[in-house]
């Protein structure tokens, strides 16, 4: 074995030496011999090693030494790699930052194909809602049946009983005589509303004012008329206006000073109004409400005596309708009126603008009727 200048830090050295040992027991206890070892070093300066002696026997004693060496010096540069790694960042030899194997791309990647809007819309099959039909059942789905044959029952075991609206205010009656409450107490309508259009298009929530057939309020509502032409301001007086006048009454409007119920104006006045909009907000006179036009007593004949609803909640609309004391004839005649004025917001072939209507007085239940038998039936339902 030659004598041979490597730079070794001490840890390598530490790891060098323990092989050599190893290795040389492992040779002398299959040649059953046990020589003495001999580590020498001549001359050590900085982790270099000038002579590395290991057996001081010689050749001649072991025949197969130079064999030894050589599976020795197979086996240091199979670890070799291993070696340098374990010592890390002592190894003065080698950078900090070992090689590392990165895997090879053999392929490329496949391209994004893009997708086509008309693809996806002829590919997509919309999932239509299941309609249950129960008309033909001897049951109604999920229920134990159509009626209940005693008077206390448990309600969600049976479908929900839909009344006729002159039922229901009969009902409505009866419940008032039962209980003992006032007879005049007021008759309230709830209704839920179907604002859907076509293509994705909403019903604008509106307000609307009706004259109903049979008036169960007792004092008129109080009208103030925007106008600037005198004629037309004693019109307005003579027909029963509260107040009637021009650019002169909107100082003491936003002073709180004077008030009505209702505004209405004439076109040529309206621009001048813009200061009263964040004071009067829905009471502000509009054309879709009526409250703007040129005849005058038309329009205070029709607010005077009108009666105004709004939707409220985006699809609801709940207000007054008579009073329990009126007769059924009355009320429902005052129903009537106010359908037919929700219905007429939304254009009918697009099928029942009210999906739900519910009738009912101050202290009573809520009664549940078919709205769809209050309202007209057109030529072609008959036919």
């Amino acid at each position: 074995m030659t004598n041979e200048n490597v730079q070794l830090s001490d840890g390598c050295q530490v790891s060098y030496i323990f092989i050599y040992v190893f290795f040389g027991f492992r040779i002398c206890t299959r040649t059953k011999t046990f020589p003495f070892f001999q580590l020498t070093f001549d001359r050590f300066r900085g982790g270099t090693i000038y002579s590395l002696p290991l057996f001081s026997h010689g050749q001649a004693r072991f025949p197969d030494m130079a064999t030894c060496t050589r599976t020795v010096w197979k086996v240091l540069a199979g670890c070799q790699r291993q070696l340098l790694s374990a010592s890390g960042s002592a190894y003065s030899g080698v950078s900090q930052t070992a090689p590392r194997n990165l895997p090879v791309r053999t392929f490329a990647a496949v391209k994004a194909l893009k997708k086509d809007k008309k693809d996806n819309a002829e590919k997509e099959v919309k999932k239509e809602k299941r309609v249950i039909d129960d008309k033909n059942r001897h049951k109604p789905f999920s229920k134990t049946a159509w009626a209940p044959v005693d008077d206390v029952y448990v309600m969600r075991y049976y479908p929900r009983t839909l009344y006729d609206p002159a039922e229901a205010i009969d009902m409505l009656k009866k419940f008032q005589a039962l209980d003992f409450t006032p007879h005049n107490q007021p008759v309230y309508i709830d209704l839920k509303l179907d604002m859907k259009l076509e293509k994705k298009k909403k019903v604008d929530p509106f307000v609307s004012t009706v004259h109903l057939p049979h008036a169960f309020k007792a004092e008129m509502n109080r009208v103030l008329v925007f106008t600037e032409d005198a004629n037309q301001a004693t019109v307005a007086r003579e027909n029963g206006a509260v107040f009637a006048g021009g650019v002169e009454l909107i100082q003491p409007i936003l002073d709180d000073e004077i008030s009505a119920d209702f505004y209405v104006a004439v076109p040529d006045i309206l621009p001048k109004l813009v200061p009263l909009k964040n004071k009067l907000r829905k009471k502000f006179p509009k054309s879709k409400r009526g409250s703007v036009g040129i005849n005058v007593p038309k329009m205070l004949e029709l607010f005077k005596t009108g009666h105004e609803y709004m939707v409220e909640s985006d699809c609801y609309v709940r207000t007054q309708i008579a009073t329990l004391d009126m007769p059924s004839e009355h009320i429902f005649a005052n129903l009537q009126t106010i359908l037919v004025d929700v219905c007429s917001h939304r254009p009918a072939s697009l099928g029942p603008f009210i999906e739900r209507a519910i009738i009912a007085s101050h202290t009573s239940e809520a009664v549940w009727f078919k709205s769809e038998d209050v309202l007209p039936k057109s030529p072609e339902k008959e036919e």
